[in-house]
């Protein structure tokens, strides 16, 4: 990241998220009544007079808590704090300052970094109530009054923020990084697999089904090039699904998959594959993303010269409505297979990029037809006058005909198959749109 960090941190239910929604002017992190929604470091995009910067969603920190998930939570939010610039300490002015404040105040100034204390949840107009005054007790300098919720007060924090930004040393947004989502159902191993790449804790692990509930944002930079990992939650059957909160996340993984370039189907190889696969592995497919199937947990299996072969048939049957999507065996623990990931992420990318030249599809395109004859009808052929690309990810193709009833879908799967065999194309689906000589 290039641009300065500004982190948001403060007690569990102070209202860290909404103020980071407010702010970036989107509903990118979870708000919900329920303390501790928000787990992992939710990363967006805040512009504020004609400057940039990134802001940083933390868990609630609960700095005497022993609670496994609270424990992690708390480290998740130190290591924000550490690669901040500027932190905003959200506290709540209805409830007064607590004890858990003046510990979590303490804490950011031992980082040595620029505070800015901000008292959420003023959303009377006039002059503050004396629970206000209180919070200068934190001895953080002036606090600035927010309404989270409203809005009130945002100018002003930001104005108290953005003075202690350096923006000199940004540079030019790279637009050569690879979108990647990790996709999957719930302990597949997602989590793992991003903090291996990282070589960091940036994703909170557990055996705890369900631990990450956001879609997490990872730069990574290595010899294969620039990446944006995006860790989402578990995708569980419709009818597991009891929390509100869980509803969001799923919501969340869905739009990662949306912006994403390459998805990741991790599947657990101890459990096998499972119909939960399918349907998730179903989603990216028909958002038309290219898809790499990684088989986790391969060295928790007894293997045979035999394991491995009779593992991708049952792939192959499983996934047969994918069957372009690449198959890597890996250990998101120990790191095994990580560079054939990349290497299947780095080619499914170009592919599904790929753009061909309108001629070379019609020589493909008359060979194909010379090969194997349209289907015909009571008489009537199938004519194919010419075919052109007309976008990529994923590849789209228009074929123009005298008939589009005639154009049955076996002879489109045919000429689908022609065209990954003359040009590759592995890793990314392939979309056709049949028109009507005179069809617009």
């Amino acid at each position: 990241m290039n641009k300065p960090v500004i982190a948001i941190v403060g007690r569990p239910n102070v209202g860290k998220s909404t103020l980071f929604n407010k702010l970036i002017g989107q509903r990118l992190s979870i708000v919900d009544d329920t303390p501790g929604v928000t787990r992992d470091r939710i990363y967006g995009e805040i512009e504020w007079c004609g400057k940039t910067a990134f802001v940083v969603d933390t868990g609630g920190i609960e700095p005497k808590s022993d609670d496994i998930i609270l424990t992690q939570m708390r480290r998740q939010a130190q290591l924000a704090i550490d690669t901040a610039s500027v932190i905003i300490l959200v506290t709540d002015c209805k409830s007064g300052m607590v004890a858990t404040d003046m510990d979590v105040a303490q804490m950011l100034q031992k980082s040595g970094k620029p505070i800015v204390l901000c008292v959420n949840k003023c959303d009377s107009v006039g002059e503050p109530s004396m629970e206000f005054y209180e919070f200068y007790n934190l001895g953080l300098g002036e606090p600035v009054q927010v309404s989270a919720v409203h809005g009130h007060g945002t100018g002003d924090l930001l104005d108290e923020v953005f003075s202690y930004l350096n923006f000199e040393e940004t540079g030019e947004e790279d637009d050569t990084v690879i979108n990647v989502a990790v996709i999957g159902k719930p302990n597949a191993g997602k989590s793992s697999l991003v903090n291996t790449i990282t070589r960091s804790e940036r994703c909170i692990v557990s055996d705890i089904a369900g631990t990450t509930r956001d879609s997490i944002d990872t730069l990574v930079e290595n010899d294969y090039g620039k990446f944006n990992f995006t860790d989402t939650a578990g995708l569980r059957r419709q009818s597991k699904i009891y929390d509100d909160i869980e509803k969001y996340s799923i919501l969340r993984a869905k739009m990662a998959i949306e912006r994403s370039d390459v998805c990741v189907i991790m599947i657990d190889a101890t459990e096998g594959v499972t119909e939960q696969d399918t349907k998730v592995a179903g989603l990216a497919h028909e958002a038309g993303k290219a898809c790499i199937l990684a088989v986790n947990k391969w060295d928790a299996i007894e293997k045979n010269d035999k394991t491995m072969q009779e593992f991708r048939k049952k792939l192959d049957a499983d996934f047969a409505f994918m069957s372009y999507a690449p198959q890597v065996f890996i250990s998101a623990k120990t790191g095994q297979r990580l560079d054939r990931l990349f290497e299947a992420i780095v080619a499914a990318n170009e592919n599904a990029s790929l753009r061909i030249r309108t001629g070379m599809l019609n020589e493909l395109l008359a060979q194909a037809t010379t090969r194997v004859q349209p289907p015909s009808d009571k008489g009537r052929r199938l004519k194919i006058f010419y075919m052109t690309q007309a976008g990529v990810k994923p590849p789209t193709f228009v074929f123009f005909c005298n008939d589009a009833e005639l154009f049955h879908f076996s002879y489109q799967r045919y000429l689908e198959n022609r065209i990954r065999e003359a040009f590759g194309m592995e890793g990314t689906p392939i979309r056709m749109i049949i028109r009507e000589r005179g069809e617009k």
